[in-house]
């Protein structure tokens, strides 16, 4: 039972990491990244697509990259905060 409750808290923070990100890039970067990994048969995860996105980071080229990579890992560990 547990087990579901987190699957479920898993896909509503993924959908809201999507709902997040501001510029169309960062939309298209997440969409790759998930299909990524939909496709090589894993479960999504936000270990997982930090872990995607940290590799991401490290290979590349150019400050600009590597600041719309560490944007998005921001999101990943952004807290919703309600008003």
């Amino acid at each position: 039972m547990r087990q579901d409750r987190n699957l479920s808290t898993a896909s509503e923070a993924i959908a809201r990491y999507f709902k997040e990100a501001s510029l169309p890039s960062q939309q298209e970067t997440l969409g790759l990244i998930v299909v990524e990994i939909l496709r090589s048969g894993r479960t999504l995860s936000r270990k997982r697509l930090c872990t995607k996105l940290l590799c991401r980071m490290e290979q590349a080229r150019g400050t600009e990259a590597e600041i719309h990579y560490q944007q998005l890992i921001g999101l990943m560990f952004s807290v919703e905060r309600e008003s």
